[in-house]
């Protein structure tokens, strides 16, 4: 086996979004605009396997805990995940969560400081899909894999857009958007992935988020698409 553990990103590890939760997210927040087929298509997936960024890694053999047993605890701390930073743009905050979700570090950080990245989220739990973000935390058993290699990342964003089906949407009923302020954006970027012995490579990453953005206040996310939309 190579020293490259068969891991790539903490947002290569995920399962499908729960049923309820889906459904909430997609009515609450975007299919308000109901002239949503492509937004639909966005947020609910044609699947049940997540996609959001590229090709999932395979998972360690034998039997695997179900993702509410692999998934970190949510905490007040922040670990150290970084704290979201205050910004009111849609999509330059998708970059910035892009790039929070592609970056880590095996050696000074544990797998439960990764419940941190709870702090980016919105704290609407109508429209809060907590299990998508948490969902992209490898289990313990992997994780202590990685950190046995020194595994870390670190993410370069090249861009963000709003993809066409979301700004047909909103083009086609502008007031629509008003009920939660979710706006969906995809992001493009790259991963420089390093491990034990000089080990290194570089993988290309995309993700679609749906962030949410009320009028004077800061962006927050509120979920992670299962599949990528350009």
């Amino acid at each position: 086996m190579r020293n490259r553990l068969p891991s790539r990103s903490l947002s290569s590890y995920g399962a499908s979004w729960p049923v309820n939760r889906r459904i909430a997210i997609v009515t609450g927040a975007i299919a308000i605009l109901l002239a949503l087929a492509g937004i639909v298509a966005v947020v609910s997936g044609s699947g049940n396997d997540r996609q959001a960024a590229g090709t999932a890694a395979p998972a360690p053999s034998g039997s695997s805990p179900s993702s509410a047993e692999t998934s970190p605890k949510p905490s007040s701390g922040s670990g150290s995940v970084p704290k979201p930073p205050p910004i009111a743009d849609p999509v330059a905050y998708a970059k910035a969560a892009a790039q929070m979700l592609w970056s880590y570090d095996t050696r000074d950080t544990s797998r439960d400081q990764l419940a941190g990245m709870r702090a980016w989220m919105t704290t609407e739990t109508k429209y809060a899909d907590w299990a998508s973000v948490a969902g992209q935390v490898p289990d313990p058993v992997l994780w202590s894999r990685m950190a046995d290699q020194d595994q870390h990342a670190t993410a370069h964003v090249t861009e963000g857009h709003y993809p066409s089906a979301f700004k047909q949407a909103l083009a086609d009923d502008p007031s629509a958007i008003t009920e939660a302020y979710i706006y969906v954006v995809t992001v493009n970027g790259t991963q420089q992935i390093a491990w034990k012995k000089g080990g290194s490579g570089a993988e290309e990453r995309a993700v679609t988020l749906a962030i949410q953005c009320r009028p004077n206040h800061d962006c927050t996310l509120a979920a992670l698409a299962p599949s990528v939309t350009q």
